[in-house]
């Protein structure tokens, strides 16, 4: 008898057992729209301060190295990515681009000797999560000295 109640004490009913899957798939459900949103927002969080370091990069370079450096696209597209290069075409930094971020920027961006933009205008990047919910978008801002500047929402 005793051999019998221990062998029926091991283990869990099929009851159990579905009742935790089932509370597993709600919460499933209901965690699973959510998580695909963070991760949407955390690669463009991850974009938008690619490009940052990236302008920060170039901008430095150009200073260190006395000579202008210009930040291209790949193919036109900033959101396939670009490359820094200095006034003798000697590739500095190669930057891959990011599937579901829209990224809207100047045709190029070109720093002087001196660290600054020699474009006469502040230039400014957008960019924005491809099918996420509340439409996440952060903006870029290159003021006239050459500083960078990351913000939260449209330029």
């Amino acid at each position: 008898m005793r051999a019998r109640s221990l062998f029926r004490s091991r283990g869990f009913t099929m009851t159990e057992i579905m009742v935790v899957v089932g509370i597993l798939g709600i919460l499933a459900a209901v965690a699973g729209p959510n998580m695909i949103t963070m991760v949407r927002t955390q690669k463009l969080k991850t974009a938008a301060f690619d490009v940052f370091s990236s302008l920060n990069f170039a901008r430095s370079e150009a200073i260190k190295r006395n000579r202008a450096v210009t930040v291209t696209p790949t193919n036109g597209d900033w959101a396939r990515g670009w490359r820094i290069t200095d006034a003798a075409n000697t590739v500095l930094r190669d930057q891959s681009g990011w599937e579901d971020i829209t990224l809207v920027g100047p045709a190029t961006v070109t720093f002087g000797s001196n660290g600054r933009p020699t474009a006469p205008v502040a230039q400014q990047f957008n960019l924005s999560a491809y099918n996420v919910a509340s439409a996440k978008k952060r903006c870029i801002s290159l003021d006239l000295s050459g500083r960078a500047v990351s913000k939260e929402g449209a330029c």
